[in-house]
């Protein structure tokens, strides 16, 4: 299908699109969570995760695509009966399948209130989905491939979180009980009844597989796994040698084995009698392990990791690429192709990853490790020109470079306060900020600092000059200081708040916003005397605030989100960052280029500023209607075709935001209610399972 990027006006003929607003740099092929993967053959195979995530390689894991679809819910299984149709399931009662290869997604069961850990087909039309409602476990078949869905079993234990089939009629379903015990469920009639027995042992059981109708493993937390001979009636705890939780079990035949769970890969040879740990050069949290043949193998885990063997796990080679997994705190540029970013290099799952130092010559198409010569979590990098630059970190941590980060040197500040935040104003004029109301100013460009009393004993967390003699800092329960002096003297403003501010930023002398805890966004237009709290419409904890002008500015937030607004703060808009990683910082370097980082090496790029369109299908033909158009309160949505299917519609503003989301069932005739949209123009996308139509709406 032909992509190509159109402006808003084109979308008024009828278009229907979806946005694409940032784009991930590091980890690639992208940083979410990894929940589980299928593979048709050791080339051709998907993998599903975290907030819709899915991909796909058709070059045994060389390259990856991300097919643009809608599913925003955690997806935590995934299953193909053949190259073009598969099955995906997750949170919120969702299944989604593809009869495209992956290409597109649509929706075959919303289940409210319930969540489906595993999804397996025992033929192209027969299949099972696991998991639970809020007191229930629940089995729900399907015999039409997906069409309908009905309740196989529900039971009062905690969830299912795994199926397995023998054959067509022989299948298993385990979870544990409400005291902690693995309990396993069987069905020799294809899910038409089933019978339940508990394993005796203490162990929440994550995953079931069998290697004839006989014998059969199940893995759980604790290192336990379990093993029977006779079909499920009796079950014998084998040595594993671990003690950490097991996610996934896998088999190649009768006697080799797999097993991967929180920073192990263990193998068999014996039929599960001894199992080896597997050096795999990581120790992250591994959710899944899938062979498509006896020397092909594939493992991947939390933070978008992926990894490959070609020997049957004698060795692996990563299928994902990442600079580093550590959490960035801040991010600069020098100029548009030259950034900076620093953060954390003590929780990495990478053994022996001290990355806390990266740059990029090129934009963001590659980074590269500097060594700052310093363990400590670095949470602010700023460079006054293309050479001189400064990070502070906890334990009063203050880096210098003066040959672009080649090499850094440690700089005396006298304080060991933990540093959040740093700004100069010059070349040697600087100021540093952080725990216990800090605050650190130097005149020599850093070889000497002065510590300048603050008049507060709460920790600031960012500074910001809007010249050279007008500075402000913010910091917990809403404090926020001025100076009018070069930062000589500073003196306390009334923020308007007690949330936490995190980030603070002018536009010009007078113009400046700051971010903080519960979405708080406050604005000042006369130099921080007064402040006016904007509405966020979010209750996101915001970590950083950065305007490209007077109108257009970017917040980021604990939960992955990017909000954006164009008429300076007065409304703003969800953009699509593709994660739930905690974003810490946001820079542009021009109107449009702009970069974010965050938890777990999360390195996010726009060169749209955050908006564009992308062609996703054309509609063969108009089959709704909308009126009255223009409204000012309620719009009808007409399906003049009369079919009967899932309609979901979706309203973007003029700059590609979405406003608002809603799914309907079974209706030609949606009645909504657009009361709450101001004024301007909007785009309503509807789609259904037969194609996706866009129309152009007027609110007055």
């Amino acid at each position: 299908m032909k992509k190509y990027t159109i402006i808003f006006l084109v979308l008024l003929i009828g278009y229907a699109l979806k946005a694409q607003d940032w784009q991930w740099q590091n980890p690639l092929p992208q940083g979410n969570n990894l929940s589980s993967g299928y593979f048709l053959n050791a080339d051709t195979g998907y993998l599903v995760g975290d907030l819709g995530t899915v991909i796909k390689t058709v070059n045994g894991g060389a390259t990856w695509t991300m097919p643009p679809c809608s599913i925003t819910d955690k997806l935590t299984s995934v299953f193909f009966t053949d190259f073009n149709t598969g099955y995906a399931a997750g949170y919120r009662g969702f299944i989604h399948k593809t009869i495209d290869g992956g290409s597109t997604w649509d929706t075959i069961l919303n289940l409210a209130n319930s969540s489906f850990s595993s999804v397996l087909f025992t033929d192209s039309n027969a299949g099972y989905a696991v998991g639970c409602d809020p007191s229930n476990a629940i089995i729900y078949k399907t015999i039409d491939a997906g069409t309908t869905w009905t309740s196989s079993l529900t039971t009062t234990f905690t969830c299912f979180l795994s199926v397995f089939f023998i054959d067509p009629n022989t299948g298993f379903a385990v979870s544990d009980d409400h005291i902690g015990n693995g309990i396993i469920y069987k069905t020799i009639n294809a899910g038409t009844t089933w019978t339940y027995s508990s394993t005796g042992i203490y162990t929440q059981l994550t995953s079931v597989f069998f290697t004839d109708v006989n014998t059969g493993y199940v893995a759980g937390t604790g290192g336990k796994i379990l093993k029977t001979i006779d079909g499920g009636t009796i079950w014998d705890t084998l040595s594993s040698g671990t003690w950490r939780p097991l996610n996934s079990i896998y088999f190649t035949d009768a006697n080799t084995g797999y097993a991967a769970g929180a920073g192990i890969i263990l193998k068999t040879f014996d039929a599960g009698i001894i199992w080896t740990p597997l050096t795999t050069g990581v120790d992250c949290n591994f959710n899944s392990v899938y062979f498509p043949n006896v020397n092909t193998g594939y493992a991947e885990g939390d933070q978008g990791i992926i990894l490959k063997t070609n020997d049957g796990g004698t060795t692996w080679s990563k299928a994902s690429n990442a600079i580093t997994h550590n959490t960035f705190c801040s991010v600069f540029f020098t100029n548009p192709n030259t950034g900076y970013a620093v953060g954390d290099n003590r929780f990495s799952y990478y053994t022996h990853d001290t990355v806390n130092i990266v740059k990029t010559i090129d934009g963001g198409t590659t980074w590269t490790t500097l060594s700052g010569g310093i363990s400590e979590k670095l949470n602010s990098v700023y460079f006054t020109d293309a050479d001189n630059g400064y990070a502070v970190g906890n334990h009063g941590t203050i880096l210098k470079t003066t040959n672009g980060g080649t090499t850094w040197s440690t700089l005396s500040a006298g304080d060991s306060a933990d540093l959040f935040s740093v700004y100069f104003t010059n070349v040697n004029k600087g100021y540093v900020v952080g725990q216990s109301g800090t605050i650190l100013k130097t005149i020599n460009g850093g070889m000497t600092w002065t510590v300048i009393p603050s008049g507060t004993s709460l920790a600031l967390n960012s500074v910001y000059f809007a010249d050279n003699d007008n500075g402000y800092t913010v910091g917990s329960y809403g404090t926020t200081l001025k100076t009018s002096n070069g930062g000589t003297s500073w003196f306390a403003l009334s923020s308007g708040t007690i949330d936490t501010l995190f980030s603070i930023r002018f536009v010009d002398a007078n113009l400046g916003y700051a971010v903080g805890y519960h979405g708080i966004i406050i604005k000042t237009i006369n130099g921080g005397t007064t402040w006016t709290t904007l509405p966020s419409g979010t209750g996101d904890a915001l970590t950083s605030v950065y305007f490209t002008d007077a109108d257009t500015g970017y917040a980021t937030s604990y939960i992955g989100n990017i909000f954006k607004t164009i008429n300076g703060g007065i409304t703003w808009t969800k953009q699509s960052s593709e994660t739930i990683n905690c974003l810490n910082s946001v820079y542009f370097t021009d109107a449009n280029t702009g970069y974010v980082v965050g938890q777990n090496g999360t390195i996010l790029k726009t060169t749209n500023g955050g908006n564009v369109f992308v062609e996703e299908t054309q509609s063969p033909a108009v089959t709704f209607s909308i009126y009255p158009n223009p409204t000012t309160h309620r719009i009808i949505i007409k399906n003049n075709r009369n079919i009967f299917e899932e309609t979901r519609i979706t309203i973007l503003n003029i700059t590609g935001g979405q406003i608002m989301e809603t799914t309907y069932q079974n209706k030609n005739l949606i009645d909504l209610d657009v009361s709450k949209l101001v004024k301007g123009i909007y785009l309503v996308k509807i789609q259904t399972r037969t194609g996706i139509e866009s129309k152009k709406l007027v609110i007055e």
